[in-house]
């Protein structure tokens, strides 16, 4: 008897200013098409800003197969395709009318899953999979949420990464080619070398300023992007680029090209500590088990305090007091965009402290099943 054919996938996803989306959205279907053997078209609204992860895409191509993943270019008027057997609709982005219908059109209708955002927060297991009937068509959307426990659909982690970044860390080979491919020295004995991807960040100021007060060299490695500004007018300079060198008292501040996933990786491997923002790069931190604050997203009303606590609340659960204490008040800090000079003494003093607690929470994390398998196990009842 012939096997029965794996279910095709369509991943949805629109490539917003901070590329979070995008990073979440291509790292899943690239593990959906190598691990699980899957055939996944990402449909993308902008292909040229997602060349700033992925340096093979080529913008003028409206479909191209880049990594497993054949890349289409989401446009109007959309064109005529089949829908996939699964359809993925990343972060609440409305897929187009036009596909919807075919959807509804399809004789087995496919299998609709709503990727929402991480979320540490207690109701999100109560409403993973749950299931929302389209209010006019003879289609049903599932609620997926991603997340840190039991009961979640657990967080994107390709097979052997835990493993990967180990060996890369305990190899000083590695580690050397690595910096020299950046066109950076190995890290001096006693330097602090720090990777600062975030917003805009009014504390951003006063945290350089205690760096370059610090009795030890602090090198800060800065991704191209939208902070680029605030750094310039902290050292005034008006305008910064990639390749730039920055420099006062102990603290030397290098801005990076915007480089793609799997040197970002690499990066967080290698840093000290990383400063991270959204999602995607906040997961990707985790796994690298090091020290590192995020810098969520702002929201409305101060909406994004009851994420960042609720991760806090999981996060420094298995802290001794005095160290959670200063965890939180040097977060706390950099989320208000305040203080975070003043608060980073008590948080780097519990440096020991904090790298053992980020290797065993990306430990405790590496034991729950990973996102993608998640997807792909709900998803299989329902096809």
């Amino acid at each position: 008897m012939a096997a029965l054919a794996k279910p095709r996938w369509d991943l949805f996803c629109t490539v917003v200013d901070n590329y979070g989306d995008i990073g979440v959205g291509f790292r899943l279907a690239r593990q959906l098409a190598a691990e699980h053997g899957l055939t996944v078209r990402l449909w993308v609204d902008d292909v040229a800003s997602f060349r700033k992860i992925c340096p093979e895409i080529d913008p003028g191509l409206d479909a191209q197969s880049v990594r497993g993943v054949e890349v289409r270019r989401w446009a109007e008027p959309f064109p005529d395709v089949e829908p996939a057997d699964v359809v993925v609709e990343a972060f609440g982005c409305a897929l187009p009318q036009k596909y919807v219908a075919a959807m509804a059109a399809r004789e087995r209708k496919p299998v609709w899953i709503n990727l929402e955002y991480l979320s540490a927060e207690d109701w999100v297991s109560g409403c993973h999979g749950l299931p929302s009937p389209h209010p006019s068509l003879p289609l049903v959307k599932y609620f997926f949420f991603p997340g840190f426990g039991s009961g979640t659909g657990g967080l994107l982690a390709e097979r052997g990464l835990a493993q990967r970044r180990a060996e890369f860390q305990r190899d000083a080979a590695a580690l050397g080619a690595f910096w020299r491919g950046l066109d950076l020295p190995l890290p001096a004995p006693e330097e602090l070398r720090v990777s600062l991807f975030c917003y805009e960040n009014d504390a951003l100021s006063g945290l350089f300023e205690t760096w370059a007060e610090q009795a030890f060299p602090v090198r800060c490695l800065v991704p191209e992007g939208r902070v680029l500004g605030q750094v310039g007018a902290f050292f005034g300079a008006p305008e910064i680029r990639a390749g730039n060198v920055l420099r006062k008292g102990s603290l030397e501040v290098r801005i990076l090209h915007f480089v793609e996933q799997d040197d970002y990786d690499r990066l967080l491997w290698a840093c000290d500590l990383n400063f991270v923002r959204g999602e995607d790069s906040f997961v990707r931190a985790q796994w690298a088990a090091r020290p590192m604050v995020w810098h969520i997203y702002p929201q409305q009303e101060g909406a994004h305090w009851v994420k960042i606590n609720a991760f806090l609340d999981i996060y420094c659960a298995e802290l001794p007091p005095e160290v959670a204490a200063q965890l939180r008040a040097l977060w706390q800090a950099w989320n208000r965009g305040t203080g975070a000079g003043t608060a980073w003494a008590g948080f780097w003093q519990h440096r020991s402290a904090l790298e053992a607690h980020a290797r065993r929470w990306a430990e405790a994390l590496a034991k729950n099943a990973d996102l993608a398998w998640n997807l792909v196990q709900f998803c299989s009842t329902k096809v």
